[in-house]
């Protein structure tokens, strides 16, 4: 019998971020952005059924929505060891999963390379601080321990709505409620309607993924609440252009408007490989002064990455720059800071 709690501790002693089992290759796991297997046979379809009805059980979770949708995503916790984020899926007829570790502590902000500029931001009162990358970027991890300097430094109720639960807070200075989607409440737009009856100061929406949810969001933020969500984009301009397209060309007019409004820091990130194959965030921050708002009012989102670079002693910062600084403190290799620049050419300049 295949034991999965083996494959687990084997996942989380190496320091994976990811277990694979998908019928055709054997177990593996992704380490420092690398697929290793761990056994050298290969899993046959019976072999990931068997697995699988495992994590449910750990899960004590039915399949029934896995059976019928061919797909799952859910979390599940092994005393002792981690959390695990799952996301299951069937192909070529056969089941299969990828299983996300995350720690159950909150890991120091300054050991996994994450700016002050963005710590700070736990100090917003009010307002709409938005996270961007793409899918395992670090946005989680970021966002987790903001949440935890909120959760220390402030008197206030935060409400998180995850799809699913990653990190787990226990109340510090703060009371921290938080919500499973399909589990806990119905979708995300339901839920961030229902916690505005809860007396949040801060809400942590895990994705904003049509406009009704955006445009209640904006409308939370308005309101006097903090907001901290999340977009799959890659940096500032493109994450303020999926927010207006979204939405109709009627209506994107009058969105501007309340975005600038509502708007306060886009944070920006992706994961890069440092010089001993472990990977390290890089990140753009845009603060929203006067001239960034008047920009994104006035549908010239084209000049932001210019006043980015010119807010530098407001906090700013480029991914460029970023990746520069980078280098400069010894962490990554020049040809990795070319290799992820947004302006290689610009960057190979400066270099």
């Amino acid at each position: 019998m295949l034991d999965l709690i083996q494959y687990l501790e084997h996942a989380v002693s190496a320091g994976a971020s990811d277990l694979f089992f998908v019928a055709g290759g054997p177990v593996s796991v992704k380490l420092e952005g690398h697929i290793r297997p761990v056994a050298d046979d290969k899993l046959l379809p019976p072999d990931t059924k068997e697995l699988i009805s495992q994590i449910y059980a750990l899960a004590q979770r039915p399949m029934d929505q896995y059976e019928q949708t061919g797909d799952d995503d859910f979390s599940f916790a092994v005393s002792g060891l981690a959390r695990f984020r799952v996301n299951a899926y069937k192909q070529r007829n056969s089941l299969a999963a990828v299983v996300r570790v995350v720690s159950f502590d909150i890991p120091q902000w300054e050991r996994i390379h994450i700016p002050s500029q963005v710590m700070d931001l736990a100090d917003t009162p009010h307002g709409l601080i938005l996270f961007t990358g793409t899918a395992g970027s670090g946005k989680s991890t970021t966002q987790a321990c903001l949440i935890d300097r909120i959760n220390r430094t402030r008197d206030c109720h935060i409400i998180t709505l995850e799809d699913p639960i990653e990190f787990l807070h226990r109340n510090q200075r703060s009371i921290v409620s938080q919500r499973e989607i399909a589990i806990d409440t119905v979708d995300y737009l339901s839920a961030l309607r229902a916690c505005l009856r809860q007396a949040p100061d801060v809400i942590l929406l895990g994705e904003m993924r049509d406009p009704e949810t955006i445009r209640t969001a904006i409308t939370a933020a308005e309101t006097g609440h903090t907001i901290i969500a999340t977009l799959h984009t890659n940096g500032a301009v493109n994450s303020i252009d999926r927010i207006i397209d979204s939405f109709s060309s009627s209506h994107q007019a009058q969105m501007r408007v309340q975005l600038a409004t509502v708007l306060q820091t886009v944070v920006s990130q992706q994961m890069v490989p440092d010089k001993n194959g472990n990977m390290i965030p890089a990140f753009e921050v845009m603060h929203i002064n006067n001239a960034i708002r008047s920009m994104i009012r006035d549908n010239k989102n084209h000049q932001i990455n210019n006043a980015i670079t010119a807010g530098r002693s407001e906090g700013m910062i480029t991914m460029d720059q970023s990746l520069l600084n980078l280098y400069r403190q010894g962490h990554i290799t020049r040809d990795t800071a070319l290799l992820y620049a947004e302006h290689p050419e610009q960057l190979q300049r400066q270099l």
